[in-house]
C-alpha cells in the first residue's frame, strides 16, 4: 500500500456528480415546459427527501407507489423517474475518470462511498469500467446508511482497518466533506475535474 506525503493510504470517491454526471433535469426537462415547472414538481413532491429514502434502501416499486398515492396528479412523472431513470445521466465525468486511472496505475488503494440507490447503482456499475478498479465499493442503498450520517464514514473505516487521517474523502457535497472532516478524515471538496488534479499534485500523490 503506497502513501503519499499527507500520509494518505486509500482514497474514497462519491460517485455521483463526482465520477458520474447525475441530474433529474435531464429526465424531466423532456417531460415539462421549461426550467421553472420542472423545479417546481421537484419542490411540490419533494423530490430530494423521498429519493434518499431509496438510496437508504427503499425499494422504488414502494417509494414509487407511496408517492403516487399522495400526488396522484403527478403520478406520470413519478414513475417516469423509475421507469426512465437512465435519462438522468449524463455519462462519465472523464477528467475526474483520468485522475482515477493515474491513482489506480500509482498503488492507492480506491474506494467508493455513494449515496445511491442499490437497485439504481446495479444498472449503471456493469456500464463503466472504471468501477472495477475500486477496491471496494460502499453503496448506502445496500448499507442502508447515507452521507452524511457519521455512522456510515465510521462503518467504512472499520472496515478498511485505517484510521481517518490516512483516508482521503472526495465528495461535491460540502455536507458531506465537513462530516468527514469532523470524523478526521483529508478531504477535498469536489469542484472539477482540474482543480482535483492541482490538489492531489500538491499532496504529492499525482
Amino acid at each position: 500500500m503506497v502513501a503519499s506525503e499527507s500520509g494518505c493510504r486509500a482514497v474514497i470517491f462519491d460517485f455521483g456528480n463526482v465520477l458520474v454526471a447525475w441530474d433529474p433535469y435531464l429526465l424531466y426537462s423532456q417531460l415539462l415546459e421549461g426550467e421553472q415547472a420542472v423545479q417546481d414538481f421537484l419542490e411540490e413532491v419533494a423530490f430530494a427527501q423521498w429519493n434518499l429514502e431509496q438510496d437508504l434502501g427503499r425499494s422504488f416499486d414502494v417509494g414509487v407507489r407511496e408517492l403516487c398515492d399522495r400526488f396522484p396528479h403527478r403520478s406520470e412523472l413519478i414513475r417516469a423517474y423509475d421507469e426512465r431513470w437512465r435519462e438522468t445521466i449524463a455519462g462519465p465525468i472523464e477528467e475526474t475518470v483520468a485522475v482515477l486511472e493515474r491513482l489506480k496505475l500509482r498503488g492507492f488503494p480506491l474506494y467508493g462511498m455513494s449515496n445511491w440507490s442499490a437497485e439504481k447503482f446495479d444498472l449503471i456499475r456493469k456500464e463503466y469500467v472504471f468501477f472495477s478498479w475500486f477496491d471496494r465499493i460502499f453503496v448506502s442503498g445496500e448499507l442502508r446508511l447515507a452521507k452524511p450520517d457519521p455512522r456510515f464514514y465510521q462503518l467504512v473505516l472499520k472496515e478498511l482497518a485505517l484510521p481517518a487521517g490516512e483516508c482521503l474523502f472526495i465528495d461535491d457535497s460540502a455536507a458531506n466533506v465537513e462530516a468527514a472532516g469532523r470524523i478526521g478524515f483529508q478531504t477535498i471538496q469536489f469542484r472539477s475535474g482540474a482543480q482535483l488534479e492541482e490538489e492531489l499534485k500538491e499532496r504529492g500523490m499525482l
